[in-house]
């Protein structure tokens, strides 16, 4: 199937909490249960009973406690085992979340059920350290692995840090520190106007989760943390991180902690769990792409061109285009090959100030783009974004 046709999102539907900085409020709490309690609330809280769901997706990429069975474990707190759900584990790096809805619409499609939820969560804080066997090593001793900063080094046939795969990036497209430096000060900016009046935006899509601050006490998190207040004049002040690159610390991300979750059903009970049923929400493509070794920040160029083939779009076509952009460069490299105004990307927000929890991140930016075409009238929203392995996954949306 090229395009979707019965898989629509509820109006409200979702929600995304807040995203924590590295080993700040939500380093104490299982990524797995926190998402599913978050989840439940939520639901009840919007006066939906968590047991419409047939089928859970569960997207997550670091490694918690119990995660064999994350999937049933997360399903069974959501409906307390009111109704035993199924449930899929994916794990798709950084898009886990883009990857989860399009298997929950395909699903949906063939009519496997009527009701699926997306539900992503991550923990970059307190990141496993892992020992794995090896029988034939000396002596028998294991290898070991730091499950996180191993693996932000590359894979093992291509070892790159994923800096170093922007700067490839940056070097082939021709992109400046200059360009990178305005680019966040741009993003900081959008970020700001969702701030903005006590955090409207936020607030229309962003729930607070429960989380532990020690054995005995727990406080609602109602607010991202870890953002840098960002000038033109610090960014300047910033040298590359790698010897003649063009980006800084301040043009990257920085790891972080939250989830997500999203309803995807039939346009009846999508009208039915709408807090609006004037408003409908349309998933409509999917792409994906793999570019070749080292060039990450190139690979949501081809996916977001096969999501726009597969939907009979141009990118001109489309109201809004949000991306997971973890570095500056890769917001650049779209808009040069694309023609789509740089500026004009990512209103409200992204992960390259907000932070990047790896599977939510997609997550959050979805929900925001829905939310951002909602006060702009309706229309089509294109989101994009990279995942380690020089990988990347795209959907297009439509809100009538």
């Amino acid at each position: 199937m090229d395009t979707f046709t019965k898989a629509y999102i509820p109006y409200k539907g979702y929600f995304s909490s807040p995203f924590s900085r590295w080993q700040g409020s939500m380093q104490n709490d299982n990524a797995v249960s926190l998402a599913a309690n978050t989840a439940r609330r939520w639901f009840l809280e919007k006066k939906i009973d968590p047991t419409v769901i047939d089928y859970l997706f569960l997207g997550s990429t670091v490694a918690q406690n119990h995660w064999f069975i994350a999937h049933n474990w997360a399903a069974s707190i959501l409906t307390d085992d009111q109704k035993y759900v199924p449930g899929l584990f994916v794990n798709q790096c950084c898009s886990t979340s883009t990857t989860i809805l399009n298997l929950a619409a395909m699903n949906l499609e063939l009519g496997i059920y009527d009701v699926a939820f997306a539900l992503a969560a991550d923990r970059c804080s307190n990141g496993p350290h892992t020992v794995w066997p090896d029988p034939l090593g000396p002596g028998g001793q294991p290898e070991r692995e730091d499950w996180n900063m191993d693996n932000f080094g590359g894979n093992p046939r291509h070892r790159a840090l994923m800096v170093e795969t922007a700067e490839n990036v940056a070097k082939e497209f021709g992109i400046t520190k200059e360009e990178c430096d305005a680019v966040v000060l741009r993003r900081f900016e959008q970020y700001q106007s969702a701030l903005a009046n006590d955090r409207a935006f936020q607030k229309r899509y962003m729930f607070a989760p429960e989380v532990t601050v020690t054995r005995k006490k727990t406080k609602l998190m109602e607010q991202d943390e870890g953002w840098t207040p960002t000038t033109a004049e610090g960014l300047a002040k910033l040298k590359p991180v790698r010897p003649g690159g063009v980006l800084s610390f301040g043009a990257q991300t920085f790891p972080a902690d939250g989830n997500c979750g999203i309803i995807v059903t039939t346009k009846e009970k999508a009208r039915a769990l709408s807090a609006d049923p004037k408003i409908e929400i349309q998933i409509i493509s999917y792409g994906y792409a793999r570019v070749k070794p080292m060039f990450m920040p190139a690979a949501p160029i081809p996916a977001a061109e096969m999501a726009l083939a597969k939907a009979g779009l141009k990118v001109t076509d489309v109201k809004a285009v949000k991306t997971h952009n973890p570095f500056a460069v890769n917001d650049l490299a779209f808009a040069k090959k694309t023609g789509y105004d740089v500026m004009k990307m990512n209103n409200n927000g992204s992960s390259l100030i907000y932070g990047h929890p790896q599977g939510p991140t997609a997550g959050r930016g979805m929900i925001e783009m829905i939310e951002e075409i909602v006060l702009l009238g309706g229309g089509y929203g294109l989101f994009t974004g990279c995942a380690a392995g020089d990988t990347a996954a795209a959907m297009i949306l439509k809100v009538g």
